[in-house]
């Protein structure tokens, strides 16, 4: 389990295609302490859910060039979210898996992309950024007005929403510390609904 709160910004140093195209091995570079990633760690990607199968430091044991850690994405990841677009150089929101005792300062996040978002307009304001969205309607169901959503493993508050559309607005702190300061008119960003709103409306179609 996640909460959205970014913690670091990865990039992406290498990219493997195997299995016929059904899997990708990813190299990311990030600053996290090498001594705290074990093999068979969670961390999300742009709120994809990621296993470390590998990790190490750049340059030798004692170098200073940072750490890296080596994931796959298997074909329904690669199906469903943005990660088909990813390339070397592209850079990654990036959140440690939650351990007890954690601060939870975003909402609950499964890291469990459901699809994809895609960016209508961007309005930029005075320190802040407002970006109009669009998405599925069988997700768009689950996103109401000062609801939570996760955007590329983004906590974010909803502003407002209108059929399939929706807005965020962005402050200075998160454009700075993410990615969300590169989103431009068209791109497409992962998105994860609010979990709590899904179970209820399930609760409610169970009646």
């Amino acid at each position: 389990m996640f909460t959205g709160i970014v913690t670091d910004i990865g990039e992406i140093v290498s990219l493997t295609p195997t299995a016929q195209g059904q899997l990708h091995r990813l190299r990311i570079a990030c600053r996290y302490d090498r001594a705290t990633i074990a093999d068979g760690a969670s961390i999300a990607c742009n709120g994809v859910c990621l296993t470390v199968i590998a990790s190490g430091v750049a340059g030798g044991k004692n170098s200073a060039q940072g750490t890296w850690f080596d994931v796959d994405t298997a074909a329904e990841t690669l199906d469903m979210t943005t990660a088909k677009h990813w390339a070397v150089g592209t850079k990654l929101n990036l959140e440690r898996a939650l351990k007890i005792g954690d601060e939870l300062g975003g909402h609950i996040v499964a890291g469990h992309a459901d699809g994809i978002a895609t960016i209508v307009t961007r309005d930029d304001l005075p320190d802040m950024a407002r970006f109009e969205l669009r998405t599925a309607r069988e997700l768009a169901r689950f996103i109401a007005p000062k609801g939570s959503v996760t955007l590329d493993g983004v906590s974010l508050t909803v502003n407002t929403v209108q059929d399939v559309a929706f807005s965020v607005l962005i402050i200075p702190h998160t454009l700075h510390v993410t990615t969300l300061s590169g989103w431009r008119d068209g791109a497409e960003v992962n998105i994860e609904v609010d979990l709590m709103a899904r179970y209820a409306a399930r609760l409610t179609e169970m009646k």
